[in-house]
């Protein structure tokens, strides 16, 4: 579901970690491909704003790279002028601009499964099943959802100058559900700072061992590397500040089903904060070893079912809800007719 509202969204999520590096890995040895040069006409909706601003919005770039081309000398104006990001342009004049040519990564794309709930030419949202890792990391360098979007859109493959799709937030492995990427710089950079400064909203459903304290209620326990697994976060002291909401929806069978928002976007935050109440997750092997799973370890009962957030170009709130996938609904019913086991 897509909605455009008034309504502010003001939440963020779990289970995410802003990655604005996340692909780092640069190729080797290859032929670069030769720099190319593009043209601009300035509109009156540009009219008076500053040279890194028209830029960045022209060609669809981040503020911050369409500055680095200004300074490294690949921008000029018609009619010729001192040249820096802070120049204002004017209605008529003309922006060329050359462009380096993008470094590469050794990724080669791969047909990975997934769902593309929706797609413009600024962002794909996504809806990753249980198992599919994000983007290449030790033991997992190839089918990662990253190798999938650049299958799926090779428009991915040169973004901001460096050859890597945009991932702006993420989910672990084991859990499923919605996901925003940006296919650009502009809506990376716009996705970026809504994050940072909490704006957007995402909810997970999730279940759970046992009954929280209270029907609905918050838990603020700073979250940091725990210091007896390198594997594990923790509540700690010194760690950093991580704010949850919770809301019981029900409770059978010794288990509590709960919609989780988040004020923060620490790691495993939902994980770690339903541990602390004692409540740890169904199917959770990390951080609930002695407790018998339902599932294989690919999967947590975990998933991400409503996303929302401002269009980066637009400016319209978009909305989208997607309901838990079959092996999780599946075992609520079978919870519910005392069939299950476990």
């Amino acid at each position: 579901m897509v909605s455009a509202t008034a309504a502010p969204m003001s939440s963020e999520n779990n289970e995410e970690l802003s990655i604005n590096n996340c692909l780092e890995e640069e190729g080797e040895g290859r032929e670069s491909a030769p720099s190319s040069f593009q043209e601009f006409a300035i509109g009156a909706e540009l009219d008076g704003h500053r040279l890194d601003f028209a830029l960045s919005r022209l060609m669809g770039i981040s503020r911050g790279y369409a500055q680095k081309l200004i300074k490294e000398g690949n921008a000029r104006l018609t009619p010729e002028r001192r040249i820096k990001p802070s120049v204002k342009v004017a209605e008529g004049d003309a922006l060329g601009v050359v462009v380096p040519p993008a470094e590469t990564l050794d990724l080669e794309p791969q047909d990975v499964p997934f769902e593309a709930v929706y797609d413009d030419e600024d962002i794909i949202v996504v809806n990753k099943p249980a198992g599919l890792v994000v983007h290449p990391a030790p033991g997992h360098w190839s089918g990662t959802l990253v190798h999938g979007l650049l299958f799926r859109y090779p428009d991915l493959g040169a973004l901001n100058g460096v050859q890597r799709p945009g991932i702006v937030h993420r989910l672990d492995a084991t859990t499923s559900g919605l996901m925003v990427v940006a296919r650009n710089g502009l809506a990376q950079e716009g996705l970026f700072k809504d994050f940072k400064e909490r704006r957007v909203h995402k909810e997970y459903l999730a279940l759970c061992w046992g009954e929280p304290p209270r029907a609905e209620g918050s838990v603020k326990y700073p979250i940091g590397r725990d210091p007896y697994s390198r594997l594990k976060m923790a509540c700690v002291e010194d760690g950093r500040e991580a704010w949850t909401d919770y809301k019981k929806l029900w409770n059978f069978g010794g288990k509590s089903l709960v919609i989780c928002r988040l004020h923060s976007g620490r790691t495993h935050q939902i994980r770690v904060h339903m541990q602390a109440l004692r409540c740890p997750l169904v199917g959770d092997r990390l951080y609930a070893p002695s407790r018998p799973s339902p599932f294989g370890p690919e999967r947590v009962f975990l998933h991400s079912w409503r996303l929302g957030f401002t269009h980066p170009r637009t400016r319209i709130e978009m909305r989208f809800v997607r309901p838990l996938p079959p092996e999780l609904a599946n075992y609520l019913k079978e919870l519910r007719a005392g069939t299950n086991s476990i």
